[in-house]
Order: C-alpha cells, then sequence, then structure tokens
C-alpha cells in the first residue's frame, strides 16, 4: 500500500462534506458550466447533500433546480451502476491527470483539463459506428446543448409556481416531539401535544403556501404557512435538514 505522503499531494487534505459547500458558489459553478456547454434538460445526481434528501422533502438545491425547469434524476444509494459513464471517466481523469504528482490545486486542474480535452478531443473510439475518431468527431452536439444559458436567463426564467407544483409531490413521516411539536426544514412546527410521540404526514399546499400536516390516515391536524417556499428564501439556501426530536 503506498505511503500517506504519496497518495495526498502536500497541499491536499481530506475534503470536507460537500453540504458545506455553500449554495451560492454550487450555482454559480453550474452556471459556468452551463454558459460553455449549453443548459441540460436534467441532472443526475446522488442522494447526499446538498443534491438530496432521500426519501424526504427536497433540498434547496432541488427547489433551486426545480425552479429552472430541469428535471433532477436520482441514483439509488449504492448503485454507482446507474451514472455507469460518470463513473468511469472520474476513475479515467483520476488516473491521468496524476493529483499526487501535482503541487497545487491550479496544476491539478490544468491536468485534468487536459485530460478532459483528449478524452475528448483526441482519443479515438474503438467501437461502434464512430471507431477511430474522436469522440468530438463522433457526437458534434458535445460542443453545446443548444440550450443557451445566462444569468439573465435565469432571472427572466426561474419559477416560483413550478418550485411549488414539484414540491407538491413529496410526503415527509415526522414523529411528534415530546413538545408537541415537528421540524419541518430548519423550523418547528406546532401539530398538539396530544399527538405526542404519534406519526404523521407532511405535505405541502401550493394553492395556500402552506405546510399541511395530517394523521397517517390523512385527516388534516394543523396548517402553518410555509414561508421557506419564497424566491429570497431557495436563492439564500440556509434551511437544510429537519431539526433533531426535541
Amino acid at each position: 500500500m503506498s505511503s500517506p505522503e504519496r497518495c495526498w499531494a502536500p497541499w491536499f487534505s481530506p475534503p470536507a462534506s460537500f453540504g458545506q459547500v455553500p449554495l451560492a458558489d454550487i450555482r454559480a459553478a453550474l452556471g459556468r458550466q452551463w454558459q460553455r456547454w449549453g443548459r441540460p434538460n436534467a441532472l443526475r445526481v446522488d442522494n447526499g447533500t446538498p443534491w438530496g434528501n432521500f426519501n424526504d422533502l427536497p433540498t434547496p438545491f432541488a427547489l433551486w433546480v426545480a425552479g429552472l425547469g430541469i428535471a433532477l434524476l436520482f441514483n439509488d444509494p449504492g448503485c454507482p451502476q446507474q451514472n455507469p459513464k460518470i463513473e468511469r471517466s472520474q476513475g479515467t481523469g483520476k488516473r491521468w491527470a496524476e493529483p499526487q504528482r501535482c503541487q497545487s490545486p491550479h496544476e491539478l486542474q490544468a491536468h485534468l483539463d487536459e485530460a478532459d480535452r483528449d478524452q475528448r478531443e483526441v482519443y479515438p473510439l474503438g467501437q461502434g459506428p464512430g471507431k477511430g475518431l474522436s469522440r468530438l468527431e463522433a457526437f458534434p452536439g458535445l460542443c453545446h446543448s443548444g440550450r443557451p444559458y445566462s444569468p439573465r436567463w435565469e432571472q427572466r426564467t426561474w419559477s416560483l409556481p413550478r418550485v411549488q407544483q414539484y414540491l407538491a409531490e413529496f410526503v415527509a413521516i415526522r414523529k411528534v416531539w415530546p413538545s408537541g411539536h415537528i421540524g419541518i426544514y430548519d423550523q418547528g412546527h406546532f401539530v398538539g401535544t396530544q399527538y405526542r410521540g404519534e406519526f404523521v404526514q407532511v405535505q405541502y399546499d401550493p394553492d395556500q403556501g402552506h405546510w399541511l400536516i395530517s394523521d397517517q390516515a390523512g385527516q388534516e391536524l394543523r396548517r402553518h404557512l410555509a414561508t421557506e417556499i419564497s424566491r429570497e428564501e431557495i436563492y439564500k439556501g440556509k434551511f437544510r435538514k429537519p431539526r433533531k426530536n426535541q
């Protein structure tokens, strides 16, 4: 096994959770990619934050993407084979870029850019109708999706009603705390002390802009204004997972 000194470049330390990256930085990075390559119809993502909370309410990132009219396709947990080309390309990029030989993040980025160009524009396909051609020669559509993106386009196109309809598709289950509250995102909402210890359902009502809380039979128990579901709050991206039971 390689020693730690050979495995890690001197400037590199094990990464923090991606969930700690501000949503504004993620949006900006995606925007730069979309300006270069064109806007996608869909994003395939894993279930960890900031992309998603598996079997729970959408994250601020997911709500932002929904507002743009871009579909989110979630891999099943522990199933990297559902995204095979990306998984394979990441391994190839790591081998070709040789991060252990790089002295800085800028040098690593240059190596990765070179590896990407080689994969796309130089390395020949080994099989199929484009055999012997580079990927770009065989698939010229790789240059651009044909769907332009700009910050002005986003400002004009992003739609809160689209977000509300997307959110309305989700049903979250919560256990009522001893105080009679439940957590929705990072806010506590009162249901009633008589329901403590019981499981309730949480849904978003897009017509009223409310959180609808009902029992397991579907009987409405409470409603609360969903103040998080606004353009301003979604772009801030400050609300996260539900609070812990208390």
